[in-house]
């Protein structure tokens, strides 16, 4: 797992990447499918982060993923905790675990499974946030308040077919 760099403003995760950041004006983004982000905070300090877990299917590589998915919410616990946040006080929103290939993976469903799972393990109170559904997620977060916006992005993204070219040639874009 890697943390993220800050871009235009605003902190920026993708799978695998997690940030913690505090204030009232940052924010933190991701976009989720069937990947879950944790975003954790302590209201009191004022300080947040938010991780970005994301778990193969039901094969051979399914310990290595789990393995990770332990990092991912270690690393953000952790994290919080060097930077002063209470473990007793953070609360957490949970997102995304979305079902993107009808009838073929549960992917989504089982993060969402694992994370709030070891949430509670650890007694952090999820007290919201949206799991599930069969669309991707456009996700801010304002880890100094708490605060989360979500926007979902329509599920037929148009693919701009080009012109299939006659004399073998690659096409590089």
């Amino acid at each position: 797992m890697t943390v993220a760099q800050k871009r235009a403003g605003r902190t920026v995760i993708s799978q695998g990447e997690f940030a913690i950041d505090g204030g009232d004006d940052a924010i933190i983004a991701t976009l989720l499918g069937s990947c879950v982000s944790a975003c954790l905070w302590d209201p009191v300090r004022c300080i947040g982060g938010m991780n970005h877990v994301l778990f193969s299917d039901n094969t051979s590589g399914s310990a290595d993923a789990f393995g990770h998915g332990v990092n991912a919410m270690e690393l953000l616990i952790n994290g919080l905790q060097r930077l002063g946040a209470n473990k007793s006080g953070l609360r957490a929103k949970l997102f995304g675990g979305a079902k993107m290939i009808g009838g073929l993976s549960d992917a989504g469903e089982r993060n969402a499974h694992f994370v709030s799972q070891f949430l509670e393990s650890e007694g952090i109170p999820q007290v919201g946030g949206d799991l599930g559904g069969f669309r991707a997620r456009r996700l801010e977060f304002w880890p100094g308040t708490g605060r989360a916006r979500l926007k979902f992005v329509d599920q037929d993204v148009p693919v701009a077919i080009g012109k299939v070219r006659a004399d073998n040639d690659v096409e590089l874009f």
